[in-house]
């Protein structure tokens, strides 16, 4: 079953359930989704290494969210952004831990032929590629930095 289909489905779930936040979430999700779908560079397919960029955008957004309300001091709203976040994050693969980040980044530098931090970008688009899904692209920076000796 594809995301899309997993997504409509869940949404049915959680409207029996009268789970509203996650309802919410979810529809947001499905949103983005038709809006994906229905773009020219999509052609009507949405396929899940797509759809996995969209929730990876979408937590993103909702994380960023969520640390400027606890700056202005309103727990409230950054509550509700990161219950959206636990609501959406399941259907991400698993986050690989820092330990295999490193491994899978310092073999991307070797085959590539990095050797210092000008090469950066060389590494971070065939990392972004590699590990989609699977780390953020600011640990996968902060990997490759550290990769590169920076």
């Amino acid at each position: 079953m594809s995301l899309f289909d997993q997504i409509g489905e869940d949404i049915k779930k959680a409207m029996l359930a009268k789970e509203t936040v996650k309802l919410e979430a979810l529809r947001g999700v499905k949103k983005e989704f038709l809006e994906a779908k229905t773009s020219k560079e999509c052609n009507g397919e949405l396929t899940d290494e797509k759809a996995l960029q969209i929730i990876q955008k979408m937590i993103k957004q909702r994380k960023e969210s969520a640390a400027v309300y606890q700056e202005q001091g309103r727990a409230d709203l950054a509550e509700r952004e990161l219950a959206e976040v636990a609501a959406i994050e399941p259907y991400l693969p698993a986050q690989m831990s820092a330990e295999e980040l490193a491994a899978v980044v310092a073999e991307l530098v070797r085959e590539s032929g990095a050797t210092s931090i000008k090469d950066m970008g060389k590494v971070m688009g065939l990392a972004t590629k590699k590990l989609a899904g699977k780390a953020d692209g600011k640990t996968i920076s902060e990997a490759v930095k550290k990769a590169l000796g920076c």
